[in-house]
């Protein structure tokens, strides 16, 4: 290995100690097959998982006293990495999906953009409508509340209103989320 840059902060070992990084007092011993061996030496541990051909690997560090298990530690290491991205791989992140309406957006338009927001509910995204105001429409929000309220009809089915509309500046914002699965 070579020398770390002066400014690189020092390597950090992370995951449990294994073999020698054991140390302190006595350790509570699983063996290979999982049988409770006990409260024994780390020194004695030690040899033990050395006579077995393993490694002897912190389980529960804060216990008192720290449990110790005799273990293959590379085939551990990959089990704990092929569950972790096993995890990963199932989890759904959930995206906010914008929509953008006008207080004079037309029939067909509006079914339109309506299409995209019941997929968007569909694939388990959120969906941010977002109204804008532009010039003299100002002042009549009143539409704008309307349209605001019939999107929120139409989506009863596929999904709940998350926040009220409320106008920010020029704008007014209604959050969607996909309905709770039955």
């Amino acid at each position: 290995m070579g020398r770390r840059p002066h400014n690189a902060p020092p390597t950090r070992e992370t995951g449990p100690r294994i073999n020698e990084r054991i140390r302190g007092g006595d350790i509570r011993l699983i063996g290979a097959d999982g049988e409770n061996i006990g409260v024994v030496s780390p020194e004695r541990a030690l040899m033990l998982a050395e006579e077995a051909g393993l490694d002897l690997v912190e389980i529960s560090p804060n216990a008192v006293p720290p449990v110790c298990k005799i273990m293959d530690f590379g085939k551990y290491k990959y089990e704990t990495q092929k569950k972790e991205a096993e995890a990963r791989r199932n989890q759904k992140v959930i995206e906010i999906k914008e929509v953008k309406f006008r207080p004079n957006t037309d029939t067909h338009d509006y079914d339109v953009k309506m299409r995209s927001v019941l997929k968007f509910l569909g694939e388990g995204d959120k969906v941010k409508v977002t109204l804008r105001f532009r010039g003299r429409e100002m002042a009549h929000q009143d539409l704008g509340r309307q349209l605001l309220d019939r999107v929120a009809e139409d989506v009863k089915a596929e999904g709940k209103v998350e926040s009220m509309p409320k106008l920010e500046g020029r704008q007014m914002v209604m959050m969607i989320g996909p309905a709770p699965a039955k």
